[in-house]
């Protein structure tokens, strides 16, 4: 079977260990051939191109500045995506045929790529659906559904009704995605949705304690206290100002230490309270490579998701599966929505409050700095024993290729 993989992320190689490279290196290891189409922003300096690796081709399509930008350039570049999407497909994938096109949100605005290629190849779609935009904009007060920003939520809410219509298979990342998808989108039919989460080719890479000692010598991590680990965006819908608060607050509990590496539009905020207080419960630092970050994590014995408390649609961060991998329980400060929250404690490898009040989050701090290391160690066990059944990529390509064998794709090249 021919795979077409549209996303906004960087990739470079299809070797490096995420999420999306996850699953393309497990769809490519059972036989399919991988062709992924890659931004890369004018920022880059670079024209678009191809990479050619053993088992994928990789078209690095030059857009606008869509990430790390301010919102009126990203606004730009995400609009005319779609263009440009199409005219490097012409120009150097005319010669390829499609059976199945995956692709991801966000954007929505890949639609009209996906559709030219959908129609010229008469390939199936199948949809990641990894978060519900523009309703997600309006939850944090970035988008309106009134006024001069009406016009730009009904131009994007439009756009995503067309990208349901044109894919023949949604996956979600649970059921609460599924419910909410429906609920909103009554025209939707049943069939066709169903959980498709994230997952990861989960590898064993414990640190031992000299390791552990070592990396947090390094960094100026302390020793002797329960570290605490964020890491990644540092956006509007982290609710930065809560989180600034929580630490603050927490500063009374003397053996709990935050530690958080990241970059994004609300990570001055951070940047001003450790200037101003000074804390010493926290280490602030920028944005780390993967592999740097994913070493640190397993220093950590902690690992913390924070989500605005206003969201309506339900998120499902996969850092969650970072922290589960490397066996740290999981502290989850989200809106009600999500049903991460029961996940982690059901699950038996994590606690979860409502990301409102900064008091509870020094409630459950309180609570959990009681516990034994042995209680830590054995929650962090559970979560990477539920991460094992439940989100590995050899589960996961396992709906993508039961709709492919479905819908003939993956006959359609025999």
């Amino acid at each position: 079977m021919k795979v077409l993989f549209f996303t906004l992320v960087d990739i470079r190689t299809i070797h490096f260990h995420a999420i999306y490279e996850d699953l393309l290196r497990e769809l490519a290891g059972q036989g399919n051939e991988i062709t992924i189409i890659s931004p890369i922003q004018r920022r880059h300096g670079k024209e678009t191109y191809l990479i050619e690796e053993d088992i994928c081709t990789i078209l690095k399509v030059k857009t606008g500045n869509i990430q790390k930008s301010n919102k009126i350039e990203k606004g730009i570049a995400t609009v005319l995506i779609e263009p440009q999407l199409k005219r490097a497909i012409k120009t150097y994938l005319s010669d390829r045929k499609f059976d199945l096109i995956l692709y991801s949100t966000p954007p929505i605005t890949f639609l009209g790529a996906i559709d030219y290629v959908k129609r010229r190849d008469h390939a199936k779609t199948y949809l990641l659906l990894k978060d519900i935009f523009p309703q997600n904009a309006v939850d944090i007060g970035m988008l309106s559904k009134t006024g001069l920003m009406g016009m730009v939520y009904r131009y994007f809410r439009r756009k995503e009704k067309k990208l349901y219509a044109v894919s023949d298979r949604i996956g979600c990342m649970s059921q609460a995605n599924v419910d909410f998808l429906l609920k909103h989108n009554p025209e939707i039919d049943p069939l066709k949705v169903e959980i498709s989460p994230n997952s990861i080719e989960v590898v064993d890479r414990s640190m031992d304690p000299e390791g552990r000692k070592a990396f947090r010598n390094r960094y100026g991590i302390p020793l002797d206290k329960k570290v605490i680990v964020y890491g990644g965006n540092l956006g509007k819908g982290q609710d930065i100002s809560y989180l600034v608060d929580c630490i603050d607050r927490c500063g009374c509990i003397d053996d709990i230490f935050f530690l958080i590496a990241g970059a994004g539009g609300e990570y001055g905020i951070l940047e001003n309270f450790v200037s101003q207080k000074s804390p010493r419960n926290l280490k602030l630092m920028s944005w780390l490579p993967k592999e740097d970050y994913d070493a640190m994590v397993y220093a950590c014995d902690i690992g913390l998701i924070v989500l605005d408390h206003r969201f309506t649609i339900p998120n499902f961060p996969s850092r969650l599966l970072t922290y589960m991998q490397a066996r740290l329980p999981v502290l989850a400060l989200t809106d009600r929505n999500t049903d991460l929250a029961h996940i982690v404690v059901e699950g038996g490898f994590g606690w979860w409050r409502e990301s409102s009040d900064p008091a509870q989050c020094v409630e459950i701090l309180k609570e959990m700095d009681k516990l034994a290391p042995e209680e830590y160690r054995r929650m962090g066990e559970r979560g990477y024993q539920y991460l094992c059944e439940h989100y590995h990529v050899k589960q996961a390509v396992r709906p993508i290729l039961d709709f492919a064998a479905e819908s003939g794709a993956e006959q359609s090249c025999r």
